[in-house]
């Protein structure tokens, strides 16, 4: 497939202008080729995805998380070890673009697919926060019944619950990754529990005495970008050589 057509149709269904003004999507490393026939996907593109690089050797690396998080030349001179893989990808002249928050808030991306994964009925953006989706459980649901639910329908191993609010969950917001401070939007807009990650310590103190449910599931339910990515691909070029690379392993519980 033509890169440019490629990079044009997906800048459309994910455009890079409503990422959020911290976010650095778009292209990280090299320059794209004319066409594109083979593909790597990951969340994070680190040193443990390297190898699949050399074996694979894809036209495009295409990440959820952007490899450069912001000015290249300060990333590079702070990190040691990621100059050292960027200087790699270099020599081997293979591009990484990266769909970070722009894939995040538009409709079919991130927060549209764990959604659907919860099986939310009437989703849509919370106006306050359109980054977000709210909806309705399919049935009303005892809290701790429905965070057993989410985190076996999102795919992690552990959750962490902040059970201070409804005893029965009817409707749910949900943020992937690291949007834990957001928790105010769904709580001002009536939902009965936020769902998100990476909740520190104050912030879970403030959700407690606001009296509201929470559940605190691990960043990597952002995996569902690959095969999300992956099914939006293959729409737009069936002939595509895709390979998914899941290498991000969750914490040990100990």
């Amino acid at each position: 497939m033509n890169t440019r057509s490629l990079i044009a149709k997906l800048g459309k269904r994910y455009p890079k202008a409503i990422a959020e003004p911290y976010d650095h999507p778009g292209l990280q490393v090299g320059h794209f080729k004319p066409e594109t026939k083979k593909i790597l996907l990951c969340l994070d593109f680190d040193d443990e995805v390297f190898p699949f690089v050399e074996s694979f050797r894809p036209d495009l690396i295409l990440t959820h998380h952007p490899f450069i998080f912001g000015k290249k030349r300060f990333v590079l001179a702070a990190d040691p070890v990621k100059a050292a893989l960027y200087a790699k990808i270099e020599a081997l002249d293979i591009p990484i673009f990266s769909m970070h928050t722009n894939f995040d808030g538009a409709k079919n991306g991130m927060n549209d697919a764990l959604s659907e994964a919860l099986g939310l009925e009437d989703v849509h953006p919370l106006e306050t926060c359109p980054i977000a989706r709210g909806g309705r459980l399919r049935a009303p649901m005892e809290v701790h019944a429905f965070a057993k639910f989410a985190k076996k329908a999102l795919g992690a191993d552990y959750g962490f619950l902040i059970a201070a609010g409804k005893k029965t969950v009817e409707t749910a917001a949900i943020i992937g990754g690291g949007g834990s401070r957001e928790y105010i939007y769904a709580m001002n807009e009536g939902y009965d529990i936020y769902i998100s990650g990476d909740a520190a310590h104050h912030t879970r103190r403030d959700i407690t005495l606001n009296h509201y449910d929470y559940l605190d599931l691990p960043h990597e339910i952002e995996r569902i970008f690959m095969p999300k990515m992956k099914e939006v691909l293959l729409g737009l070029d069936p002939s595509l050589e895709i390979m998914v690379v899941d290498h991000e392993k969750l914490p040990e519980i100990i």
